[in-house]
């Protein structure tokens, strides 16, 4: 738990917008196009170019690993030239070439091609996330922390409606029309984000490096940490946490990412028809509300405990449409994965913030990337005999994941002396009553 930053009226704060809502829109429209489009719209088109385009499993998961490629080249980007999170002309720039990646991909028959337009799509979401983060976060620091949570609700709401869409489109059309109909849906959502204002220009480098350091954890209404604090080697040993907390991240982008590429193609693969693609539709539904949902379950239990708990759940999601199928399993999977896997995101970068670790949400959101480079790797052999298997294996490693979570509790420091801007504040400890508890990525 942590404690719930004040909220200043917007014609008190140079920064806040006059309609905090309408930024909320703005970021969650970027959001869906960069994330919900842009990367996650391949899961639901992957079994109509397996059949109408003649791609091959494995080919698939290469497809898939180069956009992570290019994804974590783009974050790369956002961290070693920062100024970029401040450029609106980089931002309208991402948007449109991630729209022509889309509507490129059926000019094609060539595997190679397609990796290209997919590493470069995987780039362009990257700084689209990077630059529409940053904008959230700043604009909206001293507002509620539900606001921003339903921004990263935008996420689902992309992946909701391009796979609606694909949906639609599968009796009357094939895996071409899902591409450009994904590409138009994406130059919608791109008009509805074009005004985006990025991140405000730094007033002190102080306070920039703290927004930096800490959007995940103002996401979920924790305190922010400022780099003085963060990179003081004065402050609180948290060594041995953290590395609990990076393998169990870095281990949860591998096993998520199994699941997010191939859990539509898996549940098509044991029942034919609409079942899959319905699946996903609701992993975009259920991952809506979940980025505020869990802010508010932060206010009661510790983020080690969430975080256990969400990992668990997420496992027994994914391994589902493999040990059982049929539609029940297959329809209550897509509720737990899209409930979880914004939620686990949002906890762990948060935790890391908590910890004061140096540079920790970089140091995460590497290890994550990472993962979700090995993951379609790692399973590629298993594809040649189907789906289930794969699914099995990346419940497993999340399954580990929940065990590093689980060494993350033991003595875990609750009690921890934060900043924002230059007051000190002391958090309360979870066990503390809800009367006596403050509020809580």
């Amino acid at each position: 738990m942590s404690v719930r930053p004040l909220r200043a009226s917007p014609a008190g704060s140079a920064g806040a917008p006059h309609s905090p809502w309408r930024h909320v829109a703005q970021a969650a429209a970027a959001l869906a196009a960069g994330m919900g489009v842009g990367r996650f719209v391949y899961t639901p088109i992957l079994p109509l170019m397996h059949a109408g385009a003649g791609l091959s499993a494995s080919a698939g998961a290469n497809l898939a690993t180069a956009n992570y490629i290019g994804y974590l080249l783009g974050a790369l980007v956002g961290i070693l030239a920062p100024a970029v999170v401040r450029s609106r002309a980089l931002l309208r720039a991402s948007l449109v070439v991630l729209t022509g990646t889309l509507a490129a991909m059926p000019a094609t028959h060539d595997t190679a091609v397609w990796c290209a337009l997919r590493l470069l799509a995987g780039v362009a979401s990257a700084l689209i996330f990077v630059i529409a983060v940053s904008s959230l976060l700043s604009h909206l620091r001293e507002y509620p922390a539900h606001l921003p949570g339903w921004a990263f609700g935008g996420v689902g709401a992309g992946i909701a409606l391009s796979g609606l869409l694909v949906l639609l489109l599968r009796p009357v059309a094939d895996w071409r029309a899902a591409w450009w109909a994904s590409a138009a849906l994406a130059a919608v959502l791109a008009v509805a984000s074009w005004n985006l204002r990025p991140e405000a220009p730094p007033t002190t480098t102080q306070a920039t490096q703290a927004i930096q350091a800490a959007p995940a954890a103002q996401a979920m209404g924790a305190t922010t940490v400022t780099a003085a604090t963060a990179d003081s080697s004065d402050g609180p040993r948290t060594h041995r946490w953290f590395t609990a907390l990076f393998a169990s991240y870095t281990l949860e982008g591998i096993g998520y990412i199994i699941a997010g590429t191939f859990l539509v193609a898996a549940i098509e693969q044991s029942s034919p028809g609409p079942l899959g693609g319905g699946a996903w539709v609701l992993v975009g539904l259920a991952a809506v509300p979940s980025s505020a949902l869990w802010a508010r379950l932060g206010r009661r239990w510790s983020r080690p405990d969430l975080l256990l708990a969400a990992l668990v759940v997420q496992a027994v999601g994914i391994a589902l449409p493999a040990l059982i199928g049929g539609a029940p399993a297959a329809l209550a999977s897509a509720v737990l994965f899209g409930a979880t896997f914004i939620g686990v995101s949002t906890l762990a970068l948060a935790t890391g913030a908590h910890l004061e670790f140096p540079r920790s949400v970089a140091l995460l959101t590497a290890g994550y990337s990472g993962g979700q480079i090995l993951g379609p790797l790692v399973v590629a052999p298993l594809l040649h005999h189907g789906y289930q298997q794969a699914l099995i294996l990346a419940a497993s490693v999340v399954l580990a994941a929940a065990v590093a979570a689980a060494v993350l509790r033991i003595g875990f420091p609750h009690h921890m002396v934060v900043v924002r801007a230059t007051a000190p504040v002391r958090q309360p400890a979870p066990t503390e009553s809800a009367a006596d508890a403050g509020s809580h990525r």
